[in-house]
């Protein structure tokens, strides 16, 4: 029996989702969406694209969650992006409700599955999704590190004008603007950065990748980035679908690591069947620390509006 995957939200992040995890065959793949008729089309397009690629995986797009029944994992990218006039917190508060209706119907439909957040802001969606469904805290992941390494190891690449398979990149702390990258850990085959930039290129980078959503949308003028976002909780499915045992940064519940009790900050996993099945503590610095602790005082706030 193949695995079963949901993505709630078919916008440009969600219906993304769908088809990377058809082209690599990894799941049968439920679309949901409140608008009536936009993911049952979206799926069904995906659908008649599977025998052009030659995948054979299920696709279907729903208005309700009863076809979600069962789902090994459920991809959440639905939330309202932020309007005119718009207040953070009001924005928060929206995507809370949008969370709180989207996880009720899942933990009712499939009880057993792993929650992988995309929903902004990340983390905060992340505490609410967890809070929420009551789910133990290594089945509730939040996708944020694997998007912004994967944005840091590219600025890196274009840099260097190496492969990007080459660049191990790692970046700690909440998703924006206190994120927190690692220059020290990542690596260009294994050479730390810092061995082959100097510290203001570094400096460069690293500020281009905290604001490489930002520059995204100054581009789009009406959107926001979706492939490298729905790549990167993609990739985090296939290491739970695989078993694979994988270490990725990903928004975790911390319960006293890196010194933080209670929330949802971004830190390396090991990710495999049960979910996040290890965090994996490396030392830090003094700055590192700080910067780390800065940026899980910016998610403390969040949650605070929230309360949860």
């Amino acid at each position: 029996m193949r695995s079963k995957v949901t993505v709630v939200g078919a916008g440009n992040v969600g219906a993304t989702t769908a088809h990377w995890l058809a082209t690599r065959e990894l799941a049968d793949v439920v679309l949901v969406d409140i608008a009536e008729g936009i993911p049952q089309g979206k799926a069904l397009d995906l659908r008649q694209s599977t025998p052009i690629i030659g995948k054979d995986v299920a696709l279907t797009g729903s208005n309700g969650y009863e076809e979600t029944a069962n789902s090994d994992i459920v991809i959440i990218t639905a939330g309202l992006a932020r309007k005119p006039g718009m207040s953070r917190d009001d924005l928060l508060k929206k995507n809370y409700e949008v969370m709180e209706s989207c996880v009720t119907q899942v933990v009712k439909h499939s009880p057993n599955s792993i929650l992988i957040l995309v929903t902004n802001p990340l983390d905060a969606m992340a505490q609410a999704a967890y809070k929420l469904s009551k789910f133990s805290r290594n089945r509730v992941i939040g996708m944020a590190g694997v998007l912004d390494s994967a944005r840091f190891a590219t600025f890196i690449a274009m840099e260097l004008n190496v492969s990007v398979e080459n660049v191990n990149a790692f970046v700690l702390g909440g998703h924006g603007d206190t994120m927190v990258p690692l220059p020290r850990y990542t690596t260009v085959a294994g050479i730390p950065i810092t061995e082959l930039m100097d510290a203001a290129t570094i400096e460069r980078l690293v500020k281009r990748t905290r604001d490489g959503g930002a520059e995204i949308v100054a581009f789009l003028k009406t959107g926001s980035a979706y492939y490298a976002p729905s790549g990167a909780a993609v990739q985090m499915a296939e290491a739970i679908l695989k078993d694979k045992k994988q270490i990725l940064p990903c928004a975790a519940y911390l319960e006293g690591e890196y010194g933080i009790h209670g929330l949802f900050v971004g830190v390396p996993c090991k990710l495999g069947a049960r979910g996040i099945e290890d965090v994996i503590q490396v030392r830090l610095n003094a700055d590192e620390q700080a910067a780390l602790q800065k940026s899980a005082e910016s998610v403390r706030q969040l949650v605070q509006v929230i309360g949860v």
